[in-house]
C-alpha cells in the first residue's frame, strides 16, 4: 500500500503528532509506540524494509549498548558503592556536606558511567544516609538525578543522548565529535546548575514520607506464619471472621485448598479441614490469638504426645513462623516484572512474601489486585523474610532501596573495570580508534576478565532504550525522505524573519529543552538533530553549534519526572509530587538555556575562520 507523493510529509507529520501524544499520555511503553509507528510507515510505503534495516548500520546504538556493559561492570565490582561509602564518611552528619557529596558524585562519575545505572545504585545509598541523619530522602534524590544529568553532558560518552546526536550528525556528513570537545562549556553549565542547587535545593525541596512510613510506623514485631487446619479442628466450617483471622491485627494473605488458592480471601470465607493459610500478623495480635478462649492455637506437638489423655485439641497448627521485614524495591526499566500481572509473580507461594502497596507517580496504591501490572519506576512495599525478598529482587532485577544487602561484589576486579573505562576514554580522545570499536573491546574485556558474567552483561543493557533509538532513527529517515525535515527547517527560518543565528540557536535550545520534558530525550535527539542541521544550512552558518545545542538541551530535563529516566527513578523512590520537579527544575532549565545560548557560539563560531 502506497500513499501519493504529495501527501508523504503530511502523513509522516500526523504520525509524529500521534506518537508524541502517545508519549505524553503513556498509552503504551515508548519503545512499543515507536516500533508501532515504524510498522505503520512500512504498511503505508513511507518506509521500505531496506531503509529500516539500514538504521542498524548507525554505530551510535551499538556504542551505547557496549557502554551499558562497561557501566554494569563498574557497578558490579563495587566502584559506585565505594564512592557512596566515602561520601558517607565525608558528610559526618551534615546535610549540607552530604548534598555537596551527592553533587560531586554526579559531576565526577556520570561523565564516565551511564546515568541510569548510576542513579539506581546510588538511590539505596542515599536513602540509607538520609536515615542515619534523620532526613527525608526527598531532600536529596532530586539533586542526585539533576547532578547526574549535568555530569552526563560533560563527555561524549556521559549520556546516550550525546552519542546519539553525534551518530545522527555523522550520518549527515558532519565531522565526528571528539571525546572531550564539549567538556569545557558543559562543565561550566554543570557547575552553575550545582551552585544553584546548593543555594536553593534545601529551601525548595519538601520532606516527603517514604512509602514505608506511610503504611507502617509500628514498632510491634512482624511475623509471617503458615497455619494448617487439622482433622477434628473446631474451625472446620467456620468463617475467617469467627476464627479471628480477619480482625485487622491478623491478615490471611493466601488460602490453599487442594489445587486451588485464593489471595486475600474474604472474611466470610469458611475454613475446611486440610486448609493451609499464609498469615501476616504483628506479635501482639498473635499473642492475643493464642490466648483466645475461642480457639486453641498451638504448635504441632510431638507425635508421641498427640494421643495422650488430656491433650489440648488443636484448632490450628503452626507450620512455619519467621520474622519479617518491610522493604521498598524499585522496578528498573529492564525488570522482567514490568507489565506482568501480580498473579503471575506468585509472591506468596513462590517467594513467601506479601506485597503491601505500590507507589506510582503521585499515588500510593494499597489495593493491588491480581490483575495489577507493574511499570518502570514503581516502588513496591513488600514484606517477608530478608532472604526471600532478596531472591525476589534478584530474580526480577529489582533494587531493594531499604534494608539493602548488596549483591556479592567482585571488588578485586574493580581495577580492571576502572582501567577499561579509562582506556576507552583515553584512546578515543587520542583518536587511536573510533569510539564504537573501543567500546566493543572494553565490553568484551570486562566479561572475559570476570568483572561481569555473560548473563549479567546482557541484563545490563537497557534494551527498551535501544529499541526506542532504532525506531526513532527509522522515523527520522521517513522525515528526511518525505521532505518533512527540510520543510520544518525552512519554516523555522522563514518564521525567524531575518533573526540572527545566535537568536535562532537560542530558540532551538529552548524548543528542544521543552520537548524533552514531555517525550524521551533520545527521541528528541534523533528528531531534532536533522532539523537543526537543515536550519543552519538555510541560514548559511556552521551546523556544529546547533548540533551542540541539541546535545545540551535534549539532556536538560529537569521540570518533569517523565522526560529523563533518572527523574522517573527518583520520582517514586522519593515519594515526590509532579510539582516538586517543577519548583526546582524550571529554574534549572532556564539556567541551562541561558548558559548554553551564551557559551556555545564562543566555542563553536557560526562562521568559523
Amino acid at each position: 500500500m502506497s500513499l501519493p507523493e504529495s501527501t508523504h510529509a503530511l502523513a509522516v507529520g500526523l504520525l509524529l503528532l500521534v506518537l508524541f501524544i502517545s508519549f505524553v499520555r503513556e498509552w503504551v511503553k515508548p519503545d512499543v509506540a515507536v516500533l508501532t509507528a515504524v510498522a505503520l510507515l512500512l504498511l503505508t510505503g513511507l518506509l521500505t524494509p531496506a531503509k529500516v534495516l539500514g538504521v542498524f548500520s548507525n554505530s551510535a546504538p551499538f556504542t551505547i549498548a557496549c557502554l551499558f556493559i562497561i557501566s554494569g561492570a563498574l557497578s558490579r565490582t563495587g566502584c559506585v558503592d565505594w564512592l557512596g561509602e566515602r561520601m558517607a564518611q565525608a558528610a559526618r552528619g551534615s546535610e549540607s556536606r552530604l548534598l555537596v557529596g551527592l553533587l560531586l558524585v554526579g559531576l565526577l562519575v556520570s561523565p564516565f558511567i551511564n546515568n541510569t545505572p548510576l542513579v539506581m545504585v546510588m538511590v539505596p545509598v542515599v536513602i540509607s544516609l538520609a536515615a542515619r541523619l534523620s532526613l527525608s530522602p526527598s531532600r536529596l534524590l532530586i539533586p542526585l538525578s539533576y547532578a547526574t544529568i549535568l555530569g552526563g553532558t560533560v563527555t561524549l560518552v556521559g549520556t546516550s543522548t550525546n552519542i546519539l546526536v553525534d551518530g545522527v550528525a555523522r550520518s549527515m556528513g558532519l565531522a565526528p565529535f571528539t571525546m572531550f570537545e564539549i567538556t569545557a562549556p558543559a562543565l561550566v553549565i554543570a557547575l552553575l546548575g550545582c551552585a544553584f542547587m546548593l543555594l536553593f535545593a534545601r529551601r525548595w525541596l519538601p520532606s516527603r514520607e517514604t512509602l514505608t512510613q506511610q503504611f507502617t510506623g509500628h514498632t510491634d514485631r512482624l511475623f509471617m506464619t503458615e497455619l494448617f487446619v487439622p482433622a477434628g479442628s473446631r474451625l472446620d466450617g467456620r468463617t475467617l471472621q469467627d476464627a479471628r483471622l480477619a480482625n485487622g491485627g491478623v491478615q490471611v494473605l493466601k488460602l490453599f485448598r487442594g489445587e486451588d488458592e485464593w489471595s486475600a480471601p474474604a472474611p466470610d470465607t469458611r475454613l475446611q479441614t486440610g486448609d493451609r493459610l499464609v498469615v501476616h500478623s504483628r506479635s501482639s495480635a498473635m499473642v492475643d490469638l493464642r490466648s483466645s478462649d475461642l480457639i486453641g492455637l498451638h504448635a504441632a506437638p510431638a507425635p508421641q504426645g498427640a494421643g495422650q489423655p488430656g491433650a489440648v485439641p488443636q484448632d490450628l497448627e503452626t507450620l512455619r513462623q519467621r520474622d519479617v521485614v518491610i522493604v521498598e524495591a524499585l522496578v528498573g526499566q529492564t525488570s522482567r516484572y514490568v507489565l506482568r500481572p501480580i498473579r503471575d509473580l506468585d509472591l506468596a507461594s513462590r517467594y513467601g512474601i506479601h506485597l503491601i502497596a505500590v507507589h506510582r507517580k503521585n499515588a500510593s496504591i494499597a489495593d493491588v489486585g491480581d490483575d495489577f501490572q507493574l511499570q518502570f519506576g514503581d516502588v513496591l512495599l513488600v514484606e517477608g523474610a530478608p532472604s526471600q525478598i532478596q531472591r525476589f529482587c534478584d530474580n526480577g532485577d529489582l533494587f531493594a532501596i531499604t534494608e539493602r544487602k548488596p549483591a556479592q561484589q567482585r571488588r578485586a576486579k574493580a581495577p580492571v573495570a576502572l582501567g577499561t573505562m579509562a582506556g576507552v576514554m583515553l584512546l578515543a580522545a587520542l583518536d587511536v580508534m573510533p569510539i564504537e570499536g573501543l567500546a566493543l573491546i572494553g565490553a568484551v574485556l570486562v566479561v572475559l576478565t570476570g568483572c561481569l558474567k555473560p548473563d549479567e552483561a546482557y541484563k545490563s543493557i537497557e534494551w527498551p532504550i535501544l529499541m526506542l533509538i532504532y525506531g526513532m532513527l527509522a522515523v527520522s529517515v521517513a522525515m528526511r525522505d518525505s521532505g518533512l525535515s527540510a520543510m520544518a527547517a525552512q519554516s523555522l527560518v522563514q518564521w525567524g524573519g531575518g533573526m540572527s543565528p545566535w537568536l535562532v540557536l537560542s530558540l532551538v535550545i529552548l524548543a528542544t529543552s521543552i520537548a524533552t520534558e514531555f517525550i524521551s530525550n533520545n527521541a528528541v535527539a534523533v528528531l531534532f538533530t536533522p532539523v537543526v542541521i537543515g536550519v543552519a544550512i538555510e541560514l548559511g552558518v556552521d551546523p556544529r553549534p546547533f548540533v551542540v545545542g541539541v546535545m545540551f538541551a535534549a539532556s536538560a530535563s529537569f521540570a518533569t519526572p517523565i522526560g529523563y529516566q533518572t527523574n522517573t527513578l527518583v520520582y517514586s523512590a522519593g515519594n515526590y509530587r509532579f510539582s516538586d520537579f517543577a519548583r526546582l527544575g524550571v529554574p534549572m532549565n532556564l539556567i541551562v538555556w541561558a548558559a548554553s545560548s551564551l557559551l556555545i557560539p564562543l566555542f563553536w563560531p557560526f562562521y568559523p575562520g
